[in-house]
C-alpha cells in the first residue's frame, strides 16, 4: 500500500509539474509597451476593457509550410505525401523541372493527376518513365518534381518542389531546393545567393572558378566577393546530385553614370478570379507576369513594397506559407534578378482578442517579439540590408530603458545604393494593431505611422545621403501613401483630414498626430533635401502619380495645427496594382494634383540616365503602355 502511494504521489507531482511547465511556458512575459494586457489565474490572455474581460482566440491553423509540403517519403513505386491533415482532400498536380531546358526551369506538369484523400496520397514515377521522362531520370538515376496542391474546392494551396533518387529497390528523397536559389544584395564587387533545402544539407556555389560554401543547414545565405562591378557571372549551386546554373549581375561602381533600369510594384495579395489569381495568399499569376515583365525590360532590380500575402495571421507556420508562395512566384526570374522587399499592413501577425457579445475586436503585434512579432518572421522569409534602425527602445515613451521592447527593425527598414540612386525603405506597419480600438487600451502601432526613431533615422539617413556626391537620386518607399486617392483615404497618412490618429506606447499617445508626423517627413523630403525625387507607395489598389509641391492642397479646410510650405515638387508614385482587388478613386483636396489614375495591373519601371529618369507604366498582363513621362 506504501508503494501504491510513493507511485500516485509522484503521479501527481509529475502531472502537477507538466501542467505548469506547459501554463509557465505559454505565459510568455506581456512586453511593456502593452497596457491592460493580461494573463488570469488559469494563464489564458486577455485584454481589460474597461472591465471587461476580452480573450484572446487562437487561430492555430493546419495550413502550415511543413504540412503542405506534404513530408515526402520514397517508396517502391515512386513517392508518397502526408499532410497531416486527417480531413484534407483535393487533387496533387505534378510533373518535371527540366533543369537547363529553360532559363526560368517551372514543371511541365504530367496528363495525369493524384488525389488527396484523408490527408495523403501517392505519384506512381514509374508511370513517368520512357516517352515521358523527358529529364533522363532513369539514366541518370535522379530527378526533380514540382508539384502543386489544391484543395476540394478548387483553391491552390501550395506549390512545391521535391527531388527524388532511383535505384533497383525504388525511390527516395534526396537532398532537394524548396526555395532558390535567388539572388540578392548586389553590390560592385559581391552579391548574396540564398536558398533552403529540404533538410540540413551541403551546399557548394560556384563564382568566377571559385567555391564557396555552407554546411549542415536548411536556411542558406552565401556571400560571394572579390568581383568586378557592372560585369554578368555564370554561378552553379550543387545540392546533393542536383546542380543547376544562372547567372547574375554585379551592381556599378558608386556613383556610376551608366543608364539602368529599376521596377516598382506592390500589393499582389491574393486577389479574386480564380486560379493562379490565389494561390493561399498571393495574386501568383499578376506577379509572376510582373518578374517576367521586368527580366525582358532587363531591369537591374526591383523594389516591391508591401502586401505580399493575405497575411493579417496569427500563425507564424501559417504566414511562412503563404510567404513562400510569394517566393515561388518570383523565383524563376529572381534566380536572376534581385528583388527587394517592405513591409505592409498584410504582413501583419497579431494576437487576437475578440468578444463575441459586444463584438469587440483586439489586435496586436505578436510576442514574443524576438521570435513572435510580425517583424521577425518577415525577416526570416526575406534578405535585405541590415543597415537600418535597432528598434525604438531609448526613444522618450520607452517605458523601460533598460530592457528591449519594441519588435526590430531587423530588415524591415534599410536604404540601399545603385549606381547614383539611392532607395530608402521605411515601415509604416511596425508594432502594428491592425484594430483602432486597439490605440487607448492596449496600445500599438497606427497603420501609417512612422514612429520617432525610425524618423530619426530616416532623418539621418537623407542627410547623408545629400553629402554623398556620388548620389544624384533619392527614393523613399513605405507601404502607406502621404496622399491617398482611392481605397484608403479613410487612413493612411490623412484619416479623413484628422490629426488626432496617433501611435500609442504603454497606455500613453505619442506626441505627434499623423498629419504632424506626415509633413515633419514631407519637410525632410520636399524642403530639407534636394536629392529626393519621388515617394514610392502602395496599400491602395491602383496607378496614380500625384504631385507633391507648392501648389498642392494638402490639408483639410478646418486645419490648426502648425501648417508647412513646400518649396519645390517631387512626385508620389503609388502602384498598388500588383493583383489584389481593386479600388477607385475617391475625391480628396488634392485630386487635381492626381495623374493617370487607373485600376489596371501597373508595373512601373524608372528608367536612370545620368540626370535624367524616365518613367513608363506598362500592364503586366495585356503588355499595355498607358503612361510615360519623365520626373528628373
Amino acid at each position: 500500500m506504501c508503494n501504491i502511494f510513493k507511485v500516485l504521489s509522484l503521479m501527481l507531482v509529475f502531472f502537477i509539474s507538466v501542467n505548469i511547465s506547459a501554463q509557465d511556458q505559454k505565459k510568455v512575459p506581456v512586453p511593456s509597451v502593452y497596457s491592460n494586457v493580461k494573463y488570469d489565474s488559469n494563464g489564458k490572455l486577455y485584454v481589460d476593457k474597461e472591465g471587461l474581460k476580452i480573450y484572446e482566440e487562437e487561430r492555430i491553423s493546419s495550413f502550415t509550410l511543413k504540412n503542405l509540403q506534404g513530408n515526402p517519403r520514397g517508396t517502391e513505386k515512386g513517392l508518397s505525401f502526408n499532410f497531416n491533415i486527417p480531413d484534407f482532400s483535393g487533387t496533387l498536380y505534378y510533373g518535371f523541372i527540366p533543369y537547363g531546358d529553360s532559363k526560368y526551369p517551372l514543371p511541365v506538369y504530367f496528363k495525369s493527376i493524384s488525389t488527396i484523400s484523408k490527408g495523403k496520397t501517392n505519384i506512381n514515377l514509374n508511370k513517368m518513365r520512357g516517352k515521358f521522362d523527358m529529364i533522363g531520370w532513369e539514366m541518370k538515376g535522379y530527378g526533380t518534381l514540382g508539384y502543386r496542391v489544391m484543395d476540394r474546392s478548387g483553391n491552390l494551396m501550395y506549390d512545391g518542389i521535391v527531388s527524388f533518387g532511383a535505384d533497383g529497390n525504388g525511390f527516395n528523397v534526396i537532398p532537394t531546393i524548396v526555395e532558390g536559389p535567388v539572388v540578392n544584395l548586389p553590390q560592385p564587387k559581391g552579391i548574396t545567393i540564398s536558398l533552403t533545402t529540404n533538410r540540413p544539407a551541403d551546399v557548394r556555389l560556384t563564382v568566377n572558378n571559385k567555391d564557396y560554401y555552407s554546411k549542415n543547414k536548411t536556411r542558406h545565405e552565401i556571400r560571394v566577393t572579390g568581383l568586378n562591378p557592372d560585369t554578368q557571372y555564370d554561378y552553379k549551386v550543387k545540392v546533393g546530385k542536383i546542380t543547376q546554373q544562372y547567372h547574375f549581375k554585379t551592381a556599378p561602381v558608386h556613383g556610376g553614370k551608366k543608364a539602368f533600369t529599376f521596377a516598382y510594384a506592390s500589393d499582389s495579395r491574393n486577389g479574386k478570379g480564380g486560379g493562379e489569381r490565389n494561390l493561399y495568399g498571393t495574386n501568383f499569376y499578376i506577379v509572376k507576369k510582373m518578374m517576367a515583365l521586368s527580366k525582358s525590360k532587363n531591369v537591374s532590380f526591383m523594389q516591391f513594397t508591401g502586401d505580399l500575402v493575405g497575411g493579417y495571421l496569427s500563425d507564424k507556420e501559417q504566414m511562412n506559407l503563404q510567404y513562400a508562395n510569394w517566393k515561388r512566384s518570383i523565383e524563376p526570374f529572381a534566380h536572376y534578378l534581385p528583388v527587394y522587399v517592405g513591409m505592409g499592413n498584410h504582413e501583419a501577425l497579431s494576437r487576437y482578442f475578440i468578444d463575441k457579445q459586444t463584438k469587440t475586436k483586439i489586435a496586436i503585434d505578436r510576442f514574443p517579439f524576438e521570435t513572435e512579432s510580425a517583424e521577425v518572421v518577415f525577416a526570416e522569409n526575406f534578405v535585405n540590408p541590415e543597415n537600418g534602425p535597432v528598434s525604438e527602445d531609448g526613444a522618450k515613451y520607452d517605458p523601460d530603458q533598460h530592457k528591449i521592447d519594441f519588435p526590430p527593425y531587423k530588415e524591415t527598414v534599410f536604404y540601399y545604393t545603385y549606381g547614383n540612386v539611392a532607395m530608402i525603405v521605411m515601415n509604416s506597419n511596425y508594432y502594428y494593431a491592425p484594430y483602432m480600438s486597439a490605440m487607448p487600451v492596449t496600445g500599438g502601432g497606427l497603420h501609417a505611422y512612422i514612429m520617432d526613431e525610425q524618423f530619426k533615422w530616416v532623418e539621418r539617413t537623407v542627410k547623408m545621403l545629400e553629402k554623398d556626391k556620388n548620389i544624384d537620386h533619392i527614393f523613399v518607399t513605405e507601404h502607406t501613401p502621404f496622399f491617398p486617392n482611392g481605397g484608403h483615404v479613410r487612413d493612411d497618412m490623412w484619416y479623413n483630414g484628422k490629426n488626432e490618429p496617433r501611435t500609442w506606447v504603454a497606455g500613453k499617445k505619442l506626441d505627434k498626430g499623423i498629419i504632424e508626423r506626415r509633413d515633419q517627413l514631407l519637410d525632410l523630403f520636399v524642403n530639407k533635401s534636394k536629392k529626393v525625387v519621388a515617394i514610392l507607395t502602395g496599400d491602395e489598389h491602383n496607378y496614380v502619380r500625384t504631385e507633391i509641391g507648392p501648389d498642392t492642397n494638402i490639408y483639410p479646410p478646418d486645419y490648426k495645427h502648425k501648417k508647412i510650405v513646400l518649396k519645390r515638387t517631387i512626385w508620389q508614385i503609388n502602384n498598388g496594382a500588383a493583383g489584389a482587388p481593386y479600388y477607385a478613386q475617391e475625391k480628396t483636396p488634392w485630386s487635381d494634383k492626381a495623374v493617370g489614375f487607373t485600376t489596371q495591373n501597373a508595373l512601373v519601371l524608372f528608367h536612370v540616365n545620368g540626370q535624367k529618369i524616365d518613367v513608363e507604366v506598362i500592364n503586366p498582363d495585356t503588355l499595355e503602355k498607358f503612361s510615360e513621362y519623365t520626373i528628373r
